[in-house]
């Protein structure tokens, strides 16, 4: 792409500015000219850390084949809905209600006065295996696009977080790409081997352990063999950061995010527990800070109390000595803001200050990893 281009970029299902500060990461000229989203409160932010960018407040489908040809856009940046494709969820698929204006998108696209240049849609693992995605692959070879899909997890970039994510992107005919596109999905960005074995870490690698310690770690919480191997692993890639690199500082604003009595003792052989030396943290979903099981990682902030130690003949003890036992580890949640520093989201992102916690955490959790995304434009971009 010639330097003195500057993209017209349109951003669909536009959040909170995700893939916004993803285009600016990327550094590649573009302007967004409008985004689109139906959300009140993450049009709110978005407005706010974005004033000048044009946000219209409606449902795609609330849009015209005429409204999308006057933007004259030469990108799409798009995340649809992933509900109907969560491996937790229904999978509803095309039939969900909230599948109708991503198909409503792939309806239009044949029918623009001019096709976009570039699209990259970011979606949930699963999607790559719906209707939904074979209804887009199909509607990309009707208007001749060449295109790549991927796998990819912030972890190919050195990032300690676990965020597997489905990603397409595609250009349109004569242009290519700068790397050989296969019809396999990738698991790592092309030409880095590093990635690969880093990608794989999240879900399916496996390290030996010896008895003593399948014993003397596995068994005092409610984990699984492969669970604490995949965990063990993660924490033994030097080429992932530590997270106390993208913890704030301990402070006494810390207090709100402790996390309550009853929570400890109803759930604490089911925490995700880190520490800032760690090397890993599981994905943080909307349900974070509300919800405990499966929404994210909570932090150990005390340094001198071992986690085996805590955990161990747990069950023989009274509620409140377990109680006192648990109090000593200094269990936390993340912060809004520490959990956008691993998202990738630049210091100058912020909220309004009207925005409750729980707001900031639903939001962040229906987000996206601003460095993989900018990564994947900058590889769409380059000739």
């Amino acid at each position: 792409m010639e330097e003195k281009e500057r993209l017209r970029v349109l951003e669909l299902f536009s959040g909170i500015g995700g893939m916004h500060y993803a285009l600016k990461e990327s550094s590649i000229p573009a302007e967004v000219v409008a985004a689109v989203d139906v959300n009140t409160t993450a049009n709110e932010i978005y407005k706010h850390n974005f004033p000048s960018t044009q946000l219209l407040s409606k449902t795609i489908e609330g849009m015209t084949l005429q409204d999308f040809d006057e933007l004259a856009f030469d990108m799409i940046l798009m995340s649809p809905p992933c509900q109907p494709f969560t491996r937790i969820g229904l999978q509803g698929d095309v039939a969900d209600p909230r599948a109708k204006s991503f198909l409503y998108i792939l309806e239009l696209l044949p029918r623009l006065r001019k096709h976009p240049r570039f699209i990259l849609l970011e979606n949930v693992k699963g999607f790559e295996t719906s209707a939904a995605r074979e209804a887009l692959i199909q509607t990309l070879r009707q208007c001749d696009y060449r295109f790549q899909e991927f796998l990819i997890s912030p972890t190919s970039l050195g990032i300690p977080n676990s965020r597997l994510r489905y990603f397409l992107i595609a250009k349109k005919a004569p242009e290519s790409f700068s790397f050989l596109v296969s019809e396999e999905i990738l698991e790592s960005f092309p030409s880095s081997e590093s990635s690969k074995s880093l990608a794989a870490i999240d879900d399916h690698s496996k390290t030996s352990v010896s008895e003593k310690e399948k014993l003397g770690t596995i068994m005092f919480k409610l984990e699984t063999e492969e669970e604490f191997e995949r965990k063990r692993n993660q924490d033994s890639q030097e080429s992932v950061r530590r997270l106390q690199d993208f913890l704030e500082e301990e402070d006494v604003h810390m207090d709100q995010y402790q996390l309550a009595d009853k929570t400890l003792l109803r759930y604490a052989l089911l925490m995700d527990i880190v520490q800032p030396s760690s090397r890993r943290s599981v994905c943080f979903t909307k349900g974070y800070g509300h919800y405990v099981e499966g929404t994210g990682s909570v932090l150990q902030c005390s340094a001198d109390v071992e986690l085996e130690s805590a955990f161990k003949s747990l069950e023989l003890l009274s509620q409140e000595d377990k109680l006192q036992r648990l109090l000593q580890l200094k269990l936390r949640y993340f912060t809004p803001r520490e959990i956008a520093n691993l998202m990738g989201f630049p210091q100058d992102f912020s909220f309004p200050k009207h925005t409750s916690i729980k707001q900031q955490y639903r939001v962040l959790g229906n987000s996206l990893n601003v460095q993989v995304v900018s990564r994947l434009i900058s590889l769409l971009s380059s000739n």
